[in-house]
């Protein structure tokens, strides 16, 4: 759950006209963007700092995690996205935020757009961002390749391998509602040079 992120998403779906499922609880009681193998699916800690609710989980403590919340969420991801592609060709897109620096290392573009296919799509969609004013980068200030696309991969092949981009946002763009709206604007000006 990314409160900022869903701001976005808000507005987003309104201005194009499209679905969106969020997740609506913390990425810390269980991370629905991890597959259940990862060791990060319960973080025990973050950024250094104890996660008091997650240590020493038992587990059917998790297991009651996975059933209550990952689960329903990725079944109601891939029901949406199989219905809206029912209506026609579908861009999958994920919302996410990122801090603006990340243990002393600046991360100076204000998007990032990460993908697990060739980038072509990604670049097309930086390109369109960049002809706004905005700097953007594929697979920055994360990569796709490395795991981060778990949630939107595993819902695009379940829905017959749509297309799929995951969008991170510099969460210092975020911090008041006009620079989320700012933000969605900007996606939505720029999301429909690369629909299918």
């Amino acid at each position: 759950w990314d409160p900022v992120a869903a701001g976005v998403c808000r507005i987003l779906v309104q201005a194009l006209d499209g679905p969106a499922v969020l997740a609506g609880f913390s990425r810390l009681l269980i991370d629905p963007n991890r597959p259940l193998s990862s060791d990060t699916l319960i973080r025990p800690d973050c950024d250094g700092l104890p996660v008091s609710f997650n240590q020493g989980l038992s587990d059917g403590a998790r297991q009651a995690r996975i059933d209550r919340f990952y689960r329903p969420y990725h079944a109601r991801a891939i029901a949406v996205l199989q219905a809206r592609r029912a209506r026609g060709p579908v861009l999958l897109v994920g919302i996410h935020s990122f801090t603006p620096s990340l243990r002393g290392e600046a991360r100076p573009m204000d998007f990032g757009v990460l993908c697990t296919d060739d980038g072509a799509r990604a670049a097309a969609l930086c390109q369109a961002l960049a002809a706004d004013g905005w700097r953007a980068q594929v697979n920055a200030p994360y990569s796709g390749h490395d795991g981060f696309m778990h949630a939107g991969d595993t819902h695009a092949a379940a829905a017959g391998d749509v297309p799929v981009l995951m969008i991170e946002i510099r969460q210092d763009h975020l911090r008041e509602g006009a620079g989320v709206a700012r933000m969605a604007q900007a996606l939505a000006r720029a999301l429909p040079a690369v629909a299918p």
